[in-house]
């Protein structure tokens, strides 16, 4: 998953948008089309004719959650076309099941909802065209997005929330304490313990992160944020060298029941490390619209040479070149473990990896780096992730590991 599909704060209801806590790197690989079926798009002429009807799974409330949003949207134009509020719900919705499943058709569905209020500075539609913006990978556009929002509203918690989850995702741990610093000065525990947490556990230091997403979790029901912060502390756990504890967290965020792009990565990223590849291929059955999880797939499916395997990753090689095509960028990390571990090209694994550190620092993605650059006999490629390692004192034994074995 890429970085920018990652972030997405434990938001809450608040304009619709919001699932209550901190910035959650919701990593939703985008399923992309394969080249073929890229080449000569058509125009309707008819604007009733149904061009695709986007998958649903049966009892998902979500169709008829989208059909009163639409409802909403319409009428608002209709009654009140000045009020962005009805399309920044409807274009927050759509972003969320993009994160949660994988489909970047979501994120054009936000898009055309949002064009009428380009404009707009309202709080609400700039916290959407934010997030849209950090999911193209458009950081710089998305802080000054959210920095807008609270220059209208400074008590718009979920604008710090969103701010620190890009400052995460770039390393930059100072900056990302200053937003989880405001999430506490607005009285915001959820969101401070869940923000505070990944600050302290990508700074170096592993047990107090630990501790500050526990308290998060112990003080919320909310069924969005116990998802996004068992998911967190199920990483967090598997970094400290504590597997059992790990599974436990991860299999309590599945037992909620609720669709997930990045709590599946994570525990599919889990399950391949403890040599478990059998039960990926359980878990992301009928998930392979995501680039993501369809690259987690087909590791597991070609560990256990499985006849599915060529057929994903010719999938795979089809979805990025036709991002290439477009110019797309944001799915360099699954493309550098593609390249690397199915594609057997270290050379060129190495390449994307280190352009996607350029852009996202993560410790998966200083992992992949450190992984193709081993591979690749190219020690001084992997420095700005030994450098990373020293400053931020990140403890992760394996990652580590990595370090010490890519040096000269």
């Amino acid at each position: 998953m890429t970085a920018s599909h990652r972030i997405n704060p434990l938001f809450s209801k608040v304009i619709g948008i919001f699932l209550p806590a901190l910035a959650v790197f919701a990593l939703a690989g985008a399923g992309l089309a394969p080249l073929h079926l890229l080449a000569a798009p058509r125009l309707p002429t008819d604007p009733a004719e149904v061009l695709e009807r986007l998958p649903l799974r049966p009892g998902d409330a979500s169709a008829r959650e989208l059909v009163g949003l639409r409802s909403a949207v319409t009428r608002a134009a209709r009654e009140a076309p000045a009020d962005p509020l009805p399309a920044a719900q409807l274009a927050g919705r759509y972003y969320e099941l993009a994160v949660a499943r994988g489909d970047p058709r979501y994120i054009g569905y936000a898009d055309a909802v949002l064009a009428p209020f380009a404009r707009d500075r309202t709080p609400a539609v700039l916290t959407v065209r934010g997030q849209l913006r950090q999911y193209r990978h458009d950081f710089d556009g998305a802080l000054q997005d959210f920095a807008a929002a609270l220059e209208a509203d400074p008590q718009f918690a979920s604008a710090h929330a969103w701010r620190g989850a890009i400052f995460l995702v770039q390393a930059n741990y100072a900056a990302a304490k200053s937003e989880c610093d405001a999430l506490l000065a607005l009285d915001r525990p959820t969101l401070y313990g869940g923000c505070i947490g990944l600050v302290l556990a990508y700074g170096g230091r592993m047990d107090a992160g630990y501790a500050a997403l526990q308290r998060a979790l112990d003080g919320t029901r909310d069924p969005g944020n116990r998802l996004w912060l068992l998911t967190r502390l199920g990483e967090v756990a598997a970094w400290r060298g504590q597997p059992e504890a790990a599974e436990r967290h991860y299999r309590a965020a599945l037992a909620l029941g609720i669709d997930d792009g990045y709590l599946l990565a994570a525990w599919s990223d889990f399950l391949l490390d403890r040599q478990r590849p059998a039960e990926v291929v359980k878990w992301l059955a009928g998930w392979e619209a995501s680039d993501g999880l369809l690259l987690r797939l087909a590791l597991a499916e070609t560990a256990l040479e499985q006849p599915a395997a060529k057929a994903h990753v010719q999938a795979l090689a089809d979805r990025f070149a036709a991002a290439k095509l477009r110019g797309d960028t944001t799915h360099r990390a699954e493309e550098a473990r593609y390249l690397l571990h199915l594609a057997g090209d270290p050379a060129a694994a190495l390449a994307v990896a280190a352009a996607n550190y350029r852009v996202q620092r993560e410790p998966r993605d200083a992992r992949v780096l450190l992984e193709a650059a081993i591979a690749a006999r190219d020690a001084g490629a992997a420095q700005p992730v030994r450098d990373w390692l020293r400053s931020s004192g990140f403890e992760d034994p394996h990652l580590r590991q990595l370090g010490l074995a890519s040096a000269p």
